[in-house]
């Protein structure tokens, strides 16, 4: 064959194309279960940071498998329908969120026990940023109402401004908040520009340049928590 044809040319440029294609294919099979891994632990480092245990994905594992000592799926009507820990771990947020039937979605709960700080429950949490998803960690006290600790992450916010949500310096203000008034009525916490104010339980300081990221985190925590209502009223 000609090597100068445009035959020759079109061919060549064919088969390059289904090599490198079969190529890409194979690593992506191939790396799949070490990302699907890698998701997993850094999941589980996220869920013990909310209650303020520091892990590696060394030891993350472990130390879940140690600390998390139930796991359940509850419904909006305050229902356990499951204790198995592997299916509540594997609840994906983004397709429950999604059901226009609260009743419908499955609601996980973790609960976190330690000899000397006592029993606490974990709920994840999603919603929407500015630039896309942002997610997050909340642990409860016993009470069902007050926060023991709380992390957030993000997907494209914009650094120095809403990103700064996924620092210690943020999220650490978030303990001891309440999200039941004094009458046991669910409030969630409200996001104030310029600052919440002091000792107020149901308030948290937004972000300075980054409203939009700090009223989708508000929204976050009033369209989560809000389907755990029952279940945390009965659990207390």
């Amino acid at each position: 064959m000609n090597t100068q044809s445009n035959t020759y040319t079109f061919l060549y440029a064919s088969v390059m194309v289904v090599i490198v294609a079969a190529v890409l294919s194979f690593a992506a099979l191939q790396l799949k279960p070490r990302q699907t891994r890698n998701i997993e632990i850094e999941k589980k480092q996220d869920i013990l940071k909310a209650v303020n245990v520091a892990s590696t994905p060394e030891n993350a594992e472990e130390l879940y498998s140690k600390y998390i000592v139930k796991a359940l799926i509850v419904n909006s009507e305050g229902t356990v329908t499951s204790d198995d820990k592997n299916k509540t771990f594997g609840v994906n947020l983004k397709i429950e969120n999604s059901k226009k039937n609260v009743v419908e979605r499955k609601l996980p709960v973790f609960v976190f026990e330690k000899e000397g700080v006592g029993e606490k429950m974990i709920i994840p949490i999603l919603g929407k940023g500015m630039w896309g998803p942002i997610w997050g960690f909340i642990s409860l006290e016993p009470d069902g109402k007050t926060i023991y600790g709380a992390t957030f992450g993000n997907k494209g916010e914009t650094p120095g401004l809403g990103a700064e949500i996924s620092k210690s310096e943020f999220q650490e203000p978030f303990t001891g908040k309440q999200i039941f008034d004094e009458a046991g009525k669910f409030t969630s916490l409200a996001m104030v520009k310029g600052g919440a104010a002091d000792g107020n339980p149901h308030e948290f300081d937004a972000v300075s340049g980054g409203t939009v990221t700090s009223k989708g985190l508000e929204a976050m925590l009033q369209d989560n928590l809000s389907s755990y209502e029952k279940f945390l009223k009965s659990s207390k």
